[in-house]
């Protein structure tokens, strides 16, 4: 599990390699990845927005970008937890993903930007 904290919002994430939806044989990897958000902060903050950037071992580079996460807007007050599960699918059997959360502080409207922290897209037959 990798973790960052930023400005008092750790962000956690946990990925897994879906055998059963992936054909590599294809090209076709499919990964889960659940990302847990804990406000540490004194303040209310939401999340309005997502930017990911997915990398595959060929040097391709997507960028993911959109309202939310899984068509929810969280809301987090100090000491709240956020947890979703999402996928993503690649064409490499090594990837990686990282980016970040557009939060805003429901205080003052103040918007600032949380690292998603670098985590690494492997199926477990790559690991030995």
């Amino acid at each position: 599990m990798e973790t960052l904290t930023t400005q008092g919002i750790r962000i956690s994430v946990e990925p897994f390699y879906l055998p059963h939806e992936s054909i590599p044989i294809q090209h076709r990897y499919v990964f889960a990845y659940r990302i847990t958000i804990h406000n540490q902060s004194t303040v209310t903050v939401q999340l309005m927005r997502r930017h990911w950037y997915i990398v595959e071992s060929n040097g391709v580079i997507r960028e993911v970008e959109g309202e939310g996460v899984v068509g929810l807007q969280p809301l987090l007050e100090p000491g709240e937890t956020h947890q979703y599960t999402s996928w993503c699918p690649i064409s490499t059997d090594i990837g990686k993903m990282y980016g970040t959360f557009q939060m805003v502080k429901l205080e003052d409207g103040a918007q600032f930007d949380v690292q998603i922290p670098a985590f690494k897209l492997m199926p477990p037959f790559k690991m030995n």
